[in-house]
């Protein structure tokens, strides 16, 4: 049921377990849910596309500009934070790749696992980004792998074995 006023919407919805209200209150327009979802979504856009990239344990978190061009990784500057050039070309393999280098800005913050699987999941946040931003990089992006979340991760031990399938030395005697 809804009830429509000058400045503002109220929507009731039944659910078996209880009635819920939401009141909207956007520009002093009347809108729906759906509406205001999709002003939120113009509004992100067109500050930032945020997207996740993770690999093993490592999660980063991008958030891509379309206006800037520098690239940080936990506050820091890209090659202040991967010291090792081969680290550096995991993550601008994508941007390399589509001819975008030093087009557009990048905040990036990660966590867990190690420095070569945090690379790789900066790439992936970053690939996922560019996809976001335009469909057509879609294509070019997979055939590389770089969209295709790498799921390999370290067994886990089992109990009576050493490591996760190294059986203790056996002796005869």
């Amino acid at each position: 049921m809804i009830k429509k006023t000058a400045k503002k919407i109220i929507i009731k919805k039944k659910s078996p377990k209880k009635t819920t209200k939401k009141v909207i209150l956007i520009n002093k327009e009347v809108k729906t849910i759906s509406a205001k979802k999709e002003i939120e979504a113009t509004f992100i856009k067109s500050r930032y596309i945020e997207t996740v990239g993770r690999r093993k344990t490592s999660v980063a978190r991008v958030r891509f500009f379309i206006d800037g061009s520098d690239i940080k990784i936990n506050g820091k500057d890209y090659k202040d934070y991967l010291k090792e050039p081969k680290l550096q070309g995991i993550i601008l393999a994508p941007l390399v790749l589509l001819e975008l280098e030093n087009k557009y800005g990048f905040t990036i913050v990660v966590f867990g696992g190690g420095i070569n699987s945090q690379a790789e999941a900066i790439r992936h946040g970053i690939s996922r980004a560019l996809i976001k931003f335009n469909e057509e990089f879609k294509k070019r992006l997979k055939k590389c792998g770089f969209v295709i979340r790498d799921p390999r991760m370290v067994e886990r031990k089992k109990p009576g074995l050493r490591k996760a399938r190294r059986a203790p030395q056996w002796s005869k005697r």
